[in-house]
């Protein structure tokens, strides 16, 4: 039928550009690309907002996936909706509408602001951001998940004198492992990878905002770190996803044995 074909054809959109950029990359100057000063606070910036956000959204997230799955109340589909825009959303005007929020003449960031608390251009909004984008991929993978459990251990264990806290912590949970691994790694692997929102939403300031996209960026349009920086830090970020993303599948493809 020619799927063999338009496969390849896929194959080579997918994987071509990581082969033009490992031939392109300077791997005698790599080393020391990574060890500037540049490199090294956008790389420990986006590890330590990245690894903030994905705990954020696995408390946020658990429980509005379990509504999601779980609830009978009308609405849902418009709220799953909700929940899936920013998967579709222009990434720059996620950063907008999250700067209409929270800036200091937004929806909620005026009442922050008398508060003495302003979050645009900082850290904290780079957190923020990470969350918003990330976000839905933890709750889609989580909900898929548990409607794929089922309920029918869940009512054993309610017959069988378990509280909701018991069966949730004691059969859901840990039946649920393998959805949350690797949900937990998409997440991650998103919030490492965002830029629009962050650009916008919380600016491009080294060692505060400056993230491993945002270095990227900078490093490649001129920036004092120049492109071989640039190449090396999409090679990180690049190498940091995929091992990522194979742990994911490692621990998923265990817990379902």
């Amino acid at each position: 039928m020619g799927f063999g074909w338009l496969a390849a054809v896929a194959l080579i959109i997918v994987i071509g550009p990581f082969i033009g950029l490992l031939i392109r990359a300077d791997w005698g100057n790599l080393p020391s690309a990574l060890a500037s000063q540049t490199a090294t606070q956008a790389l420990w910036l986006s590890l330590k907002t990245g690894l903030l956000a994905t705990i954020v959204c696995f408390l946020l997230g658990l429980p509005l996936a379990w509504v999601l799955a779980r609830s009978r109340a009308p609405g849902l589909r418009l709220l799953r909706a909700l929940v899936l825009l920013p998967l579709v959303l222009p990434p720059m005007a996620g950063g907008l509408a999250l700067l209409y929020l929270l800036g200091r003449r937004g929806l909620l960031g005026t009442p922050l602001a008398a508060w003495g608390v302003t979050l645009p251009f900082s850290t904290t909004a780079v957190v923020i951001a990470q969350v918003f984008v990330a976000l839905p991929f933890f709750v889609i993978t989580v909900e898929s998940g548990l409607e794929a459990l089922g309920t029918d251990f869940e009512e054993v264990a309610a017959t069988l004198g378990a509280g909701p806290w018991q069966t949730l912590w004691y059969v859901t949970l840990p039946m649920l492992r393998p959805s949350l691994i690797a949900a937990i790694g998409l997440t991650f692997a998103r919030a490492l990878g965002e830029f629009g929102a962050t650009a916008l939403f919380a600016g491009n300031s080294p060692g505060r905002t400056q993230t491993m996209p945002l270095a990227i960026y900078t490093a490649f349009n001129g920036g004092e770190a120049g492109p071989d920086t640039a190449v090396a830090l999409t090679l990180l970020l690049v190498a940091s996803a995929a091992v990522i993303i194979g742990l994911g599948q490692f621990f998923t493809s265990r817990g379902r044995r």
